[in-house]
């Protein structure tokens, strides 16, 4: 099936009223430190990149987007744009838009990254008839874009300062000729930050089309708490229009950018709304492989009747299920003994293995993702064991308070360790 290209919103204007797109919250880490990026906030009413509600798994993205088409959103674009860097969480994003290709083949698939990490996917990307790829490249000349980037990861190391801005415009010029090279169409983003590199956006753009760049969005920064550039003032839109106009005598420029959220969904000039905000968190709520048969969830409890203990104290967890619309207790499983490290989850993971969801009072990072790998879903919490896993099989979201932690933010045991 030809896709039709004229149906994306971002790249043709007059469909932006008719089409909408859907951006799927599936990247979590980022491998750069922008000035200007804090993701650490969310409001549904703000509208800026880095922002979202809920992050989803591959196959959680699947589902909401089978929810919204069976909706009649009139969605013709699927695109991951972080809330980190796509490219960062290579192999979620990578099974998302597999999944989305076979599920939904008519529809088109973007992404948008910093360019950092995209190179080694580029031809799957092609292969999977991604349309549409965006690099955010703020500046050409290292010694600015070292006042934009306070660090860029390479291999699991920090760069700082020329070091680290020579490292992403080589990979960004890399990424740019293979794109180019396998037939995709290229935007560019630029970031305008005045008295950083409001002077040199004409130089970004003169670059960018002799790159083979398609179209140019210059965005105005948005001052967010917490930033390198809190107290920068937004451009005015005089500026903003005077630096597209310069631009705009190098390569096209878009004029309609709604600075979208990483879960954006809709028309772009449509807020996110009640139905979408219903869709998205019965996603997140659902099983991390919603197809899969996972009938149980398991319980960390010291009674049987609170969710009330950490992960790693726990030396077996209580299994329900839930039968014509009741739940119930199935059995009690031994867990591994404290030690063993990764292994120790990972065995953890195979106990449990036919559980959609583990309910625990603290857990540490490393077990929550490996758990998570495994195709579990860790909720943090404390309460009554009968009303959360209601809401678990309801597919909704629990909110429950937790107790101080003992040793540290992410840690909520005893000081004993997650190993």
């Amino acid at each position: 099936m030809a896709l039709d290209f004229s149906k994306h919103p971002c790249f043709n204007p007059d469909v932006k009223g008719k089409f909408g797109r859907v951006h799927l919250p599936v990247a979590p880490k980022c491998n750069i430190q922008c000035g200007y990026c804090n993701r650490k906030y969310d409001c549904v009413n703000e509208s800026r990149p880095g922002v979202t509600s809920n992050v989803l798994s591959p196959g959680q993205a699947l589902y909401y987007v089978n929810d919204l088409v069976e909706s009649g959103k009139p969605i013709s674009v699927v695109g991951i744009a972080g809330p980190g860097d796509p490219f960062a969480n290579p192999e979620q994003t990578m099974e998302t838009l597999r999944l989305i290709r076979k599920r939904h083949p008519d529809m088109l698939l973007c992404v948008s990254t910093n360019g950092l990490g995209v190179g080694p996917y580029i031809a799957e990307l092609a292969a999977l008839e991604v349309s549409h790829i965006t690099i955010t490249m703020n500046a050409i000349d290292p010694e600015i874009g070292a006042k934009v980037y306070s660090w860029v990861r390479e291999d699991k190391k920090p760069l700082r300062g020329l070091e680290a801005a020579e490292l992403l415009l080589q990979r960004q010029i890399q990424a740019m000729k293979a794109i180019k090279a396998h037939g995709i169409t290229l935007k560019i983003n630029t970031i305008l930050i005045p008295g950083v590199n409001d002077e040199h956006l004409d130089a970004v753009a003169s670059f960018a089309k002799s790159e083979g760049a398609d179209l140019h969005n210059i965005i105005p920064l948005c001052p967010v708490e917490g930033t390198k550039f809190e107290d920068f003032e937004e451009p005015t839109p005089a500026q903003i229009h005077a630096a597209r106009d310069i631009a705009g005598q190098y390569m096209p420029q878009m004029t309609h950018c709604q600075r979208c959220r990483a879960d954006a969904c809709g028309l772009l000039a449509e807020g996110t709304t009640q139905e979408t905000l219903n869709l998205i968190e019965k996603a997140a709520n659902a099983p991390i492989n919603p197809d899969e048969e996972r009938p149980y969830v398991a319980i960390a409890t010291r009674e049987g009747v609170l969710v009330s203990q950490h992960l790693g104290e726990a030396g077996n967890v209580h299994v329900y299920e839930q039968i014509n619309g009741q739940t119930q207790p199935v059995e009690i499983r031994t867990l591994p003994t404290k030690g063993g490290g990764d292994e120790r989850w990972a065995e953890v993971g195979s106990i449990l293995q036919d559980c959609r969801a583990i309910l625990v009072s603290g857990i540490g990072p490393k077990p929550t993702r490996i758990l998570r790998d495994s195709g579990i879903k860790v909720v943090v919490m404390e309460g009554l064991i009968e009303e959360a896993l209601e809401r678990i099989y309801a597919g909704e979201e629990i909110r429950a308070p937790i107790r101080p932690t003992k040793c540290g933010e992410k840690c909520a045991g005893d000081g004993g360790g997650c190993g």
